[in-house]
């Protein structure tokens, strides 16, 4: 059977969590220097050429060849010890599919030639879910740049130096990101801010959320209505029937959880 959380068919100009993580389960960044280099890739691929270039004059040919930063928009990221996350928006119809295999082959022959491996990296195709309102894209944002703290990483956001949020936070135009399409949705970065450690008590408790999720409510997409209120609130994305009194999660909002 087909994984839900792949998408075949990506709309133009349409927005999209994109997400994987090591087979099994391994880590796919072992130092700062694999960190660097996956941030090399999102920079050489998304960003213009002309700004490229400036601060790679001598970028091979290959590489200024592969840049799609005419097909692709980044809004936010994180990368974790063993997955990413991807907030991104597909300008033309293939953007997605030519950037993605470009970023994991890129990055795959890096860490096999780097740590003497062969094989796959990642666990399979990547994982993608559709963003389909502004409130649905504002929340998962959040969610990306919670990571490090439900990971137990940090106890500060702003101390994890692989994601995009202290970029938006502080407003800086030299980010990955284009961080005006987050800033135009909160209003400005100190609201922004606010919302995302609004949120961080509930982060703290997604382990127990997803555990829960798995136990009784995962698979059939239903979810029991004691904890309706921390997921509408922290994610946005999942609706309570008031005939049924049950939270039903679409698919987008199950894979958010995972």
């Amino acid at each position: 059977m087909p994984s839900k959380y792949r998408i075949r068919n990506f709309e133009e100009n349409g927005y999209y969590h994109i997400f994987n993580r090591g087979v099994e389960k391994r880590k796919i960044f072992l130092d700062d220097q694999d960190y660097k280099m996956f941030s090399y890739y999102l920079f050489v691929y998304l960003k213009p050429l002309d700004e490229i270039l400036l601060a790679y004059p001598r970028l091979p040919i290959r590489l200024q060849a592969k840049n799609l930063s005419d097909e692709i928009d980044l809004i936010s990221y994180c990368l974790m010890p063993n997955h990413f996350h991807l907030l991104l928006k597909q300008r033309t119809k293939n953007g997605f599919s030519k950037f993605i295999k470009q970023i994991t082959n890129a990055y795959t022959e890096y860490f096999n030639k780097k740590y003497e491996r062969t094989g796959s990296l990642m666990q399979g195709t990547f994982k993608s879910v559709r963003v389909n309102t502004d409130q649905q894209l504002i929340h998962l944002s959040r969610y990306i740049h919670l990571n490090p703290i439900v990971g137990n990483i940090v106890d500060e956001l702003t101390a994890y130096p692989w994601s995009s949020y202290k970029y938006i936070i502080s407003s800086k135009p030299k980010s990955l990101c284009k961080i005006e399409i987050t800033l135009n949705l909160s209003g400005s970065a100190g609201n922004y801010e606010k919302f995302v450690k609004d949120q961080i008590d509930y982060a703290k408790e997604l382990k127990k959320i997803r555990q829960d999720l798995a136990r009784i409510g995962f698979r059939s997409g239903i979810y029991s209505r004691d904890r309706h209120h921390k997921i509408k609130t922290f994610y946005g994305v999942c609706e309570f029937d008031q005939e049924e009194s049950w939270l039903k999660c679409s698919s987008n909002a199950l894979a958010i959880l995972l």
